[in-house]
């Protein structure tokens, strides 16, 4: 039933994909297209560290390299350049978001190919079209209605493309790969923070988010949510008004601490999430106390 993917030759090769036999349909040309799926197992995901930015390397095997699951987690129609969640494209149902996307198509595409210049969206993907596909997406879901929570998925979407641009420079250097992924960066950043703002003020419901990641191999919910804003605000937040940044800095530290117990008064918790949290605690009451600015929870 899957179709496993050749090499140029037709034989047969250790295969990180397959096509599945089940065609994906374009909710906005209405076309079907190809799915392509990451095989499980098999030794080609060999977990490696978990990085601040909740991310997951993951170290390359001899039989299959090195492989990015994150970039078989998106598809993208290759007659529309639609292009989202593999989910979302059965569960959006937005006629008016799709109508706009497929109006939209020319600039989409124009768009990416200002930095992933004849990306391919037809053969199997690799990390460079993944990378393209996750553009396309992030500009796709510009597009839809605030229903389906699309900020967030903004956010995740940003947040990964930085890490692909980092993959990137890293097996070809000297593209300005590294630059791209600091704007992606401050996408994300713009775009995890919105998110807070949108649901605390019942803007945009951040309910039918079934996985809020960041990263593909564990969901670290809303906390990690609040954890990212404040991460990148420290990380590649703007340095050019001081008072301000010293400000949200102290408010990330504050929200950090009541969400994970942190402070004088902190617990011993296990997980993940708590050790990159009080990591980031410290560097920010560091920062902060250099600055000669003391939160309540440090009493």
């Amino acid at each position: 039933m899957a179709q496993p993917i050749k090499s140029a030759g037709g034989e047969k090769k250790p295969s990180i994909s397959y096509w599945a036999k089940e065609k994906m349909n374009c909710p906005c040309c209405g076309k079907p297209f190809d799915q392509e799926v990451m095989h499980k197992g098999g030794g080609r995901m060999i977990a490696g560290s978990l990085t601040d930015e909740l991310h997951r390397n993951f170290e390359p095997s001899k039989k299959f390299g090195r492989v990015y699951p994150m970039i078989y987690d998106v598809g993208a129609c290759p007659r529309c350049f639609c292009a989202l969640y593999w989910r979302d494209f059965t569960e959006i149902k937005d006629k008016k978001g799709f109508e706009r996307i497929l109006d939209s198509q020319d600039a989409r595409v124009q768009k990416v190919n200002t930095i992933f210049p004849y990306f391919d969206l037809k053969h199997e993907r690799t990390l460079y079209d993944g990378a393209a596909m996750y553009y396309l997406a992030l500009l796709t879901y510009e597009e839809i209605d605030i229903a389906y929570a699309p900020t967030f998925k903004r956010a995740m979407t940003s947040l990964r493309l930085a890490w692909l641009c980092k993959d990137l420079e890293r097996v070809c250097p000297g593209h300005n790969f590294e630059s791209v992924a600091q704007i992606f960066y401050r996408k994300a950043l713009f775009f995890y923070q919105q998110t807070l703002i949108n649901e605390t003020g019942r803007i945009e419901s951040i309910e039918v988010v079934s996985n809020f990641g960041p990263d593909t191999d564990k969901s670290y919910g809303y906390d990690g949510v609040i954890y990212l804003c404040g991460l990148l605000e420290y990380k590649y937040g703007q340095h050019e008004d001081e008072t301000k940044r010293l400000q949200k800095l102290d408010e990330y530290k504050r929200a950090i601490a009541r969400i994970f117990g942190l402070g004088k008064s902190s617990k011993n918790k296990p997980g993940p999430l708590l050790e990159v949290a009080k990591n980031l605690y410290d560097k920010l009451a560091a920062e902060l106390s250099s600055n000669n600015i003391f939160s309540s929870d440090d009493d």
